[in-house]
């Protein structure tokens, strides 16, 4: 079991902790003050960095020469809300002499067919529950 802990900060900052680390998320516009990613950009770099992570692993397993790998992410929204993604395009860049490409293009399937919990999660329906707890802290002050 995995677990998150999302804390108001101020206005629409939030302090993303995970497994003893910490990401600052906020909101853009007149709400936020832009102070780091929204939920919806680490969504974007969570399927992103999921997959680099299993490429990485599957090109060192194949002994390929690589030097570098970046993984652009790129979503389209809906239009209405809650403005989920409709379409979200990977674009592998691997770097490096001698790289097999046919390597790398099995490195990317196994990543998507096989290995990567993120993109299996946005691929898959995925049952969200909610419950409320609320914290009383004290009465309040009736001036008596």
């Amino acid at each position: 079991m995995k677990e998150a802990t999302v804390t108001w900060l101020a206005r629409m900052s939030f302090d993303a902790q995970m497994d003893g680390h910490h990401v600052l998320m906020d909101a853009r516009g007149a709400e936020g003050d832009d102070r780091g990613p929204t939920p919806v950009d680490l969504l974007l770099a969570a399927v992103a960095g999921c997959t680099a992570m299993d490429v990485v692993s599957i090109l060192r397993k194949k002994r390929q020469p690589f030097t570098g790998l970046v993984v652009r992410a790129t979503g389209e929204r809906a239009e209405g809300h809650p403005y989920r993604f409709t379409h979200v395009e990977l674009t592998y860049e691997v770097h490096g002499a001698g790289v097999d490409l046919s390597a790398v293009e099995r490195a990317v399937e196994l990543s998507d067919e096989k290995y990567c919990s993120v993109s299996a999660t946005l691929r898959e329906p995925t049952r969200v529950t909610t419950r409320v707890v609320l914290v009383e802290e004290g009465a309040p002050d009736t001036g008596d």
